[in-house]
């Protein structure tokens, strides 16, 4: 019992430094180079454009086809993942070669390769993880897998751009290709069992269209869609204009940096890791509308704070709470996920779900930044935290048959 103990933890701290070392590229390229681009003279215009370069998030259900279905030997989404590292420390040492800062095109087109290989590996990894950690041990993966991303977020966004800046252009994509080397050779041990794994489950998919229709087939699947479509963008959106709308109220540029960069992005990993333990224990039917709950009181209290121009205290209370719901929610989601994979369809699933996700969370913020601009902070915030209720009412009524569906999963395992 003890080594199986040990051999569930070390493979959830590999799933969750390999969703580490995924997200800091990414992190880095879009949230971090920015502030670079402006010292070298970047345009606003041409650093909103650099952003297109995350658009390959929209079609991991297209990229997850061929790894579902070209198989590349046995426990092929091993090897899947490892042809994807293989490409991605080649770009690194194309990108990380000589300072791109001045080659715009060249600089983007890295950048969108990048962010290609890097949103394709992402679908061998969590497949992977879907086909090797038992049912009862997925939440927990996803709890892990939010923390990995709001460390990502501090990494990607704040220690690479301080490495740049005191040891110069290369030192981010070494550092980057250095975590990805030490992720992928566990992989080795995880192989074999990953092959037996997908010769037992493995069925002839009938077809595009019909894999993904068969999704929504599985009890509570269309229920979670709707949770998955509604529950984190529009806290998220909260999330992406936090900064600014603080830097509005007033407070100092340094200020914002150390409570919504540090601060805010170690809350929501520590509340991600809590919560996964707290999941399995309320059960999907209570977690749900808790976490919600929870980030719909955090939004108002935000609100609440702008519209009364409370100060300081209240903005920094607003936004530790933000982060911590958010950590709850976001956890929660990413367990989920994994749950409604299906072991026969680990790669296409996951694909399926996570656009569906990325669609969501990239179409709020804009939404949110037109009401910004044309009705100010307290109307945008009015309007997601509706979102958020919405969101609230959806799971209270859903709730029952998405439990029902995870209890059943359990079951079968």
């Amino acid at each position: 019992m003890r080594m199986k103990t040990w051999k569930a933890w070390g493979a959830q701290l590999l799933f969750g430094w390999m969703n580490l070392v995924l997200a800091v590229p990414s992190i880095y390229l879009m949230l971090g180079m920015p502030l670079v681009m402006r010292q070298h003279g970047w345009s606003g215009t041409e650093i909103g454009l650099f952003q297109l370069a995350a658009l390959p998030a929209i079609f991991k259900l297209v990229l997850a086809m061929p790894v579902q279905r070209v198989r590349l030997g046995g426990g092929h989404f091993v090897h899947w993942l490892w042809l994807m590292a293989v490409l991605l420390l080649a770009l690194y040492v194309g990108i990380g070669r000589e300072n791109l800062i001045d080659q715009r095109t060249l600089l983007f087109a890295l950048t969108f390769a990048i962010s290609i290989v890097a949103t394709w590996m992402d679908i061998p990894l969590n497949a992977l993880a879907v086909q090797y950690l038992p049912r009862e041990e997925q939440l927990r993966a996803g709890s892990i897998r939010s923390a990995a991303l709001f460390l990502g977020a501090i990494v990607g966004a704040g220690v690479m751009v301080l490495v740049q800046a005191r040891w110069g252009w290369q030192a981010p994509f070494a550092l980057m290709g250095l975590g990805l080397v030490i992720g992928c050779l566990p992989f080795v041990f995880l192989r074999s069992k990953a092959g037996l794994q997908a010769a037992e489950t493995e069925q002839a998919p009938p077809g595009f269209v019909a894999d993904w229709v068969s999704f929504f087939g599985q009890e509570g699947a269309r229920q979670w869609t709707s949770l998955l479509l509604t529950s984190f963008p529009f806290i998220g959106a909260v999330w992406f204009y936090l900064k600014p709308l603080m830097l509005d109220q007033g407070m100092p540029l340094e200020e914002v940096a150390w409570t919504v960069g540090i601060a805010g992005g170690i809350t929501g990993a520590v509340f991600s890791l809590i919560v996964g333990r707290l999941a399995s224990f309320l059960g999907a039917a209570r977690a749900i509308p808790i976490y919600l709950l929870a980030a719909l009181l955090s939004l108002i209290l935000l609100m609440v704070s702008v519209w009364a121009k409370l100060g300081p205290v209240w903005l920094i209370s607003s936004a530790m709470l933000i982060a911590a719901s958010m950590g709850a929610v976001s956890a929660l989601l990413f367990g989920l996920t994994m749950f409604f994979t299906r072991r026969q369809r680990n790669a296409s699933d996951y694909g399926l779900q996570s656009t569906i996700f990325t669609l969501a969370r990239m179409a709020v913020p804009i939404a949110a930044g037109i009401l910004l601009d044309r009705f100010g902070q307290v109307v945008m915030l009015g309007v997601l935290t509706l979102g958020v209720l919405f969101a609230f009412v959806l799971a209270w009524r859903v709730r029952h048959s998405v439990g029902a569906s995870t209890e059943v999963l359990l079951r079968s395992q």
